[in-house]
């Protein structure tokens, strides 16, 4: 008799786990319809919010010294977004922040497009409140009256079940924040009205599900009242992905359905005669240029971001078998070969990168993709490769640019950069670089660039020098003009041949240091404090592709660019007057209180049978730890 008590405790505890279980909200990818294009997810909400405590981003942008900084920007974006929102809606969007506790979804669906019509994309949102759920219908009850209040038509719709509130827009709502869409207008056709938007909604136990038609809703609806509709959970490409989307429970992730995209992209009407005989690019269509770039053999493309105490990784994948690989998706598959840091690349570089890509081929590529867009295209740069001979030819009669320069790359390229040299604008706009290109005969491809250079810039040949036995060619580019004076300055490229690499820099020294690191005295980058480390956590460096920063400096730099009137004043300039304000930089601290936040990034990438892998590792800065 004494188990009772026990067994009635048991089965209460068990009912209770069941009701929990059932009241749960399903993932993303079982609520989406089949005919979602992409969607982004943030499984767990309050998981993100507590990580972001400890986050080095998040720490450095909330940290005391960037606080005036911090907040004009913030002031200036409230003022450009959440202010004409809150009034377009007639919300408070502080009163929606703390709802977010489980899922956020935002998802663009088929909608029933098919790429000959003007049917929009479905827009889908999904928000878990979990136990925020009677905040939140709090909240969407006193909007409704708001809305009411301000002469909104507010109805309502039955689908799948759930009643839907619908709210029809006006050509006024978010006139703030987004930019109007010029009207398409066709010769001869007669434009259609543009037809007013509407925002359908309703609430699920804890769960916000909104989007832009009935269509888009349906399948959401139908998933949670146990219906049987297909999700994109269903998808095989989404099935491939999944596992690599789920491991180690990712902050966040996306995936992207590149077969329904790209397909409807081919369907796409070409443009009329009249239309393509005027055009300054005639033969282009979206048909043809998918399918030259080969951009029909991408299944699916994903990216999940994923923190741990020892730093963060962001993993990008592409799913696309190498046997339908052409175009750009075969260029990108890297051959699995070495692609560390030689001996000779300097500890003190900012950033380094290596791809093991096969010049040579990637060339015959190229005219292949060139080809299938518009043959025109091709012919032009065919023409301008037959007048650089025709130029030569004039001297050395046997010169051919296609056999001394394409056919003559091997497959290895290597780049780095130095911080400046200064403080000054010049030098942090163009810091000391180096690109060191394989070729088979570095004779043939010296003349060939000399030969390319010569017709944009003639002009008297330098001789080369020797320098530790190596000779060094002085190749004249044209020049820069200064806006401001008038003035232009004459610019070099720097060339030599050693260990099968073409090195070129605009910086003289930048290549007789590569010609003196032959003697074995530069401290390697491969012994940089955390690199070793750093490179397990992205597969290693035999994928074909490895790249490193150094954070810190390049941050540096960043702070000391930005704190210069003359930069800030030009950059600032590029951008549309509205958002001009938004940042003030003379309100940047000095660099050094918030160096800690920086350290360094790796990335590196590989392709297998199914697709291509890139991860992009930031260690934790050991003075934060």
């Amino acid at each position: 008799m004494t188990t009772t008590p026990l067994r009635l405790a048991a089965a209460t505890l068990f009912l209770a786990s069941a009701t929990l279980l059932q009241a749960a909200i399903a993932p993303a990818e079982n609520l989406l319809p089949a005919d979602t294009l992409a969607f982004f997810t943030v499984p767990d909400c309050a998981a993100v919010r507590a990580n972001a405590k400890t986050s080095p981003q998040m720490m450095f942008w909330n940290d005391p010294a960037m606080k005036a900084f911090h907040d004009k920007f913030m002031a200036k974006f409230n003022e450009q977004f959440i202010t004409p929102l809150e009034k377009d809606l007639g919300l408070k969007v502080d009163d929606f922040l703390a709802l977010p506790q489980g899922q956020f979804t935002l998802a663009v669906t088929l909608n029933g497009a098919n790429g000959h019509d003007d049917v929009p994309p479905g827009l889908i949102l999904l928000l878990d409140a979990k136990g925020q759920s009677g905040l939140l219908k709090t909240n969407l009850d006193g909007l409704m009256k708001k809305w009411t209040a301000a002469g909104r038509a507010l109805r309502t719709e039955k689908i799948n079940g759930l009643t839907f509130t619908v709210v029809p827009l006006t050509s006024n709502d978010f006139s703030g924040i987004l930019p109007k869409r010029p009207p398409v207008s066709e010769i001869g056709v007669e434009p259609k009205p543009e037809k007013p938007g509407e925002i359908y909604f309703t609430q699920f136990e804890s769960l916000l599900v909104a989007g832009n038609s009935p269509k888009a809703v349906d399948a959401v609806a139908a998933h949670l009242t146990g219906g049987r509709a297909p999700a994109i959970a269903d998808d095989a490409a989404f099935a491939a992905d999944q596992p690599a989307l789920f491991r180690n429970a990712p902050l966040y992730y996306g995936w992207f359905n590149g077969n329904k995209v790209f397909t409807l992209m081919a369907q796409a009407p070409e443009a009329a005669p009249e239309a393509a005989a005027s055009s300054l690019l005639p033969g282009f269509s979206s048909a043809k240029i998918v399918s030259a770039l080969g951009l029909a053999g991408l299944k699916s493309a994903s990216f999940a971001l994923r923190e741990t105490h020892d730093g963060a990784t962001l993993t990008l994948q592409a799913t696309a078998p190498a046997a339908e690989r052409q175009g750009l998706l075969k260029l990108l598959a890297m051959a699995p070969k070495d692609a560390s840091a030689p001996a000779f690349v300097p500890a003190g570089v900012t950033k380094f990168t290596r791809m093991r890509l096969d010049g040579k081929q990637a060339w015959a590529d190229l005219q292949k993709m060139l080809a299938g867009i518009s043959p025109q295209v091709l012919a032009s740069v065919n023409a301008v490769i037959d007048i650089a001979n025709s130029f030569a030819q004039q001297k050395n009669p046997g010169f051919d640019l296609r056999t001394s320069l394409f056919a003559n790359l091997g497959d290895d390229i290597i780049t780095y950069q130095k911080a400046p040299a200064s403080d000054t604008l010049e030098a942090m706009n163009q810091p000391p670089s180096l690109i060191l290109l394989a070729v088979a005969n570095p004779d043939q491809a010296i003349v060939a660039i000399k030969t390319v250079a010569a017709l944009t810039s003639p002009g008297t040949p330098t001789e080369p020098r020797t320098f530790l036995g190596r000779k060094i060619h002085t190749v004249a580019l044209k020049g820069t003009r200064d806006a401001t004076t008038g003035t232009t300055s004459p610019v070099n490229l720097y060339i030599a041949a050693s260990g099968g690499y073409l090195a070129m820099s605009p910086e003289v020294a930048m290549v007789e240091e590569f010609l003196r690191s032959a003697d074995g005295k530069v401290k390697p980058l491969s012994e940089t404090a955390g690199l070793a480390t750093a490179i397990q956590n992205v597969g290693g460096t035999g994928g074909g592709v490895f790249g490193y920063q150094n954070a810190r400096e390049i941050m540096r730099t960043s702070f000391k660019l930005l704190s210069n009137p003359a930069f800030t004043d030009r950059t600032l300039n590029l951008l549309p007057p509205a958002f001009r304000g938004w940042a003030d930089f003379t309100l940047l601290p000095e660099f050094d209180p918030v160096a800690k936040y920086f350290y360094l990034t790796v990335f590196g990438a590989n392709a297998n049978a199914e697709g291509m892998t890139l991860k992009i590792f930031s260690p934790r800065p050991p003075q934060l730890n």
